[in-house]
């Protein structure tokens, strides 16, 4: 979720200060997303420099508060009506990290993979831990929020451990049909010579 879209959202709804702002994004997206107070000030200035967002006026020692402005609810608008895009993958370490391995010498991808899945699967359990916590009957209108954060962070897990099963069978599939092969480095050095 964009920052600027959900801070834009919750200012759409009633004004708040930039604590409270702090405080409603967290809440709702269940504290998978902190924000610090610099990056809440700096978003904050920005939606006011573009005409977005507008100060109140300041009432005795309160900190200001912000409330989206026109401009902003037709900005908001279009966002909610706007799928998100998926052209261009996020950066993922765990992919980036996979993705070098294989072709480092001396690294021992199933190790990696296996200590990998280890921490997918204690991520998942201690996931799934959490949303057993939710009531049955369904979460409160306040948790539904939380509730949809939790279930992709599942989803995502669950696919990362199949992912992860994947990776390891083209690895030793790989391993299989190609025997073992020369380290790229001691290929380089024989074509060296």
């Amino acid at each position: 979720m964009s920052v600027r879209q959900g801070m834009l959202a919750l200012l759409a709804e009633q004004p708040m200060h930039a604590y409270q702002l702090r405080q409603q994004f967290e809440h709702r997206t269940g504290g998978t997303w902190p924000l610090n107070m610099g990056q809440v000030s700096t978003t904050l200035d920005r939606l006011v420099r573009d005409g977005l967002v507008e100060p109140l006026a300041e009432h005795d020692d309160e900190p200001a508060a912000y409330r989206a402005t026109t401009a902003g609810h037709d900005e908001l608008a279009r966002w909610w009506a706007t799928p998100v895009e998926r052209t261009s993958p996020a950066r993922d370490e765990l992919s980036i990290k996979l993705a070098l391995a294989v072709t480092a010498p001396g690294v021992d991808v199933t190790a990696l993979v296996q200590a990998q899945r280890t921490e997918t699967m204690r991520a998942l359990v201690d996931l799934t831990r959490l949303k057993a916590d939710i009531p049955a009957a369904g979460p409160a209108p306040d948790d539904l929020a939380w509730s949809l954060v939790l279930d992709n962070l599942v989803f995502a897990a669950e696919a990362e451990v199949r992912w992860l099963d994947h990776v390891e069978a083209r690895v030793a599939r790989a391993v299989r049909t190609a025997g073992v092969a020369p380290a790229p480095s001691e290929t380089r050095t024989e074509a060296h010579r």
